[in-house]
């Protein structure tokens, strides 16, 4: 594993605390980003217990924004159609969260099952009616679906496969509760785009590893398995969707997308070294110049918040070193942290109404993945 990027250490990115919470010490790992000589995946360097991660109050829903809610429409759609799914055929999600992707797959027919390790998440879930069992993805949970439900024809694991440290436990977990016929669906933000746009801020504890197409087709191949199609989509600053399939099974023919993806990871040096130095120190050029620019602003007198508290945000903040002394607070409509604090920099959360009633002078937008939509919400904050 060879080094190319230090965030320095930081507090987990989902980790908000109450009042009471900041009296006491937050524990900070390191955000170290290597890049594997052997195969070229790239990962982070220290694994965070994932029970720290996600079993103390959980504070991530899966995004009920419009365009979020049109994204999983389409992905249940695009995947019911694929496999001409009916209502005898079950539909797996695990890291299901709230049950959005699986809510839309419902409407449309097939059985559903959501597996997630959130116990405050996966209560939501149930609320909300979707069939959620509590746990992490392996083999015994697996087996427990199968028993329960049968065999899966489809399994997603949609922005949650890179969050896992042992894949090839997740991979016999799979095999296990798939169908012979069946697909396995991965989603995640690519590491070529991360690359291009600089979007650094997408690496926080969770994110253990950044999903390249050379690195998961040898790691596939050891599963008896392989990738047969490739959709890049817009969500996140930049997605891919991944169809996988068991060597020799039948299905939907193979298209040339590997092939397509592998020259793009070429032309954007995501496995030289050098490229990766130079994305490392645009990083560090992008610190200091939005340092630059709020310190300049303060300097003017000017009143800034943050706006939107998502995991990314926290890792662009905590890494560019803005905290109170800049941002008065941060607005959110999520009520699981309205009223907390962030992680690290311990910044007020507040409700989106805060912009109205306090009128800073200017607004940073955090979760810029969903920009266009964000404003069109605040526009009364515009307005003003």
């Amino acid at each position: 594993l060879r080094l190319f990027l230090d965030l320095g250490a930081t507090a987990p990115a989902d980790e908000f605390l109450t009042e009471a919470e900041l009296t006491q010490p937050q524990t900070t790992y390191p955000l170290q980003v290597m890049s594997c000589g052997g195969c070229g995946l790239v990962q982070l360097g220290h694994v965070v217990d994932p029970k720290i991660l996600y079993r103390r109050n959980y504070p991530y829903e899966a995004s009920v924004t419009r365009a979020g809610r049109r994204h999983w429409d389409e992905f249940a759609a695009t995947a019911c159609d694929m496999m001409e799914l009916t209502a005898d055929d079950l539909v797996v999600d695990f890291g299901s969260n709230v049950g959005v992707l699986l809510e839309m797959f419902a409407a449309r027919g097939p059985r559903i099952l959501g597996i997630d390790p959130a116990p405050n998440i996966v209560a939501i879930a149930n609320e909300r009616g979707i069939d959620t069992t509590c746990g992490f993805f392996d083999t015994a949970t697996a087996a427990e679906a199968a028993a329960t439900k049968g065999q899966a024809k489809v399994i997603t694991a949609t922005n949650v496969f890179a969050h896992i440290d042992d894949l090839d436990e997740v991979m016999v977990a799979v095999d296990s509760l798939l169908t012979p016929d069946g697909v396995f669906i991965i989603e995640a933000p690519s590491l070529a785009n991360l690359v291009r746009h600089l979007e650094y801020d997408t690496i926080y504890h969770e994110h253990l590893s950044y999903i390249s197409v050379k690195p998961l087709v040898a790691f596939l191949a050891r599963f008896g398995m392989h990738i047969f199609d490739i959709h890049e989509k817009d969500i996140h600053g930049g997605s891919i969707r991944i169809f996988i399939r068991r060597d020799g099974a039948p299905g939907p023919k193979a298209t040339d997308a590997v092939a397509r993806h592998l020259e793009i990871e070429e032309e954007e040096g995501v496995y030289d070294m050098a490229r990766l130095s130079r994305f490392a120190g645009d990083v560090a050029e992008n610190r200091c110049q939005l340092r630059e620019l709020i310190l300049k602003l303060k300097d003017q007198g000017k009143r800034i918040v943050g706006v939107s508290a998502p995991a990314k945000g926290m890792t662009l903040l905590n890494y560019c070193g803005l905290g109170r002394d800049v941002l008065d607070f941060v607005t959110e409509k999520s009520q699981l942290k309205i009223g907390k604090f962030t992680p690290g920099q311990h910044i007020p959360v507040l409700p989106d109404k805060a912009l109205v009633e306090k009128k800073p002078d200017y607004a940073l937008l955090l979760a810029w993945n969903f920009a266009e939509e964000i404003m069109g919400n605040l526009s009364d904050y515009v307005a003003t």
